[in-house]
């Protein structure tokens, strides 16, 4: 008996290890990766460059993603409701874009979730006021990642500066220095 309840332990620690990192499709390991990418990097258009991409805000209106915020650094954060460590990092992702210029960044949480009304649900419901939007066309490849949640920031040029797959902390300084 003392061996099944050891079994069990070491069972749902790897459970919670696997939920905390972040939620992957097609039951793939779970991994935490994060890049920095210098901006003096040249960007490949088809995988490191913004999209242009329609997507919905909650009144229903449809923006190009890449015209709508030109000029300013972009942070774009896939999560859906039903993922736990999407849910866990909002927090600090509220917190961020409280404290960020508006006028110098953009913030897009775009929700995974198969009903976006969930998403807005949720966020009314949390007392967020983090933009959320939902894809209105099928994502770029860029957008079409393993887990989420899944951040990019963009620099006003619609390169990649900073992606992290899984949950992060983003009221690190390196976060907030990225988005100065």
């Amino acid at each position: 008996m003392l061996i099944k309840k050891s079994n069990v332990v070491i069972l749902l620690s790897l459970a919670v290890y696997c939920t905390l990192a972040s939620c992957h499709n097609n039951n793939q390991e779970t991994a935490t990766t994060q890049q920095n990418i210098p901006s003096t990097e040249v960007a490949s258009p088809a995988t490191n460059a913004l999209p242009a991409f329609s997507i919905k805000n909650t009144s229903g209106n449809i923006i190009n993603l890449k015209e709508a915020f030109k000029g300013k650094k972009i942070l774009v954060n896939l999560w859906a409701t039903w993922c736990p460590p999407c849910r866990a990092e909002m927090p600090s992702l509220q917190t961020l874009y409280s404290t960020t210029d508006s006028s110098k960044v953009a913030f897009v949480f775009l929700s995974m979730d198969d009903d976006f009304a969930k998403a807005i649900q949720f966020v009314k419901d949390k007392k967020y006021t983090l933009p959320i939007y939902y894809p209105a066309q099928e994502l770029p490849a860029l957008f079409n990642v393993e887990g989420i949640p899944t951040t990019f920031i963009f620099d006003e040029n619609g390169k990649i500066i900073h992606q992290q797959t899984g949950m992060g902390d983003y009221t690190s300084p390196e976060i907030k220095q990225l988005l100065q």
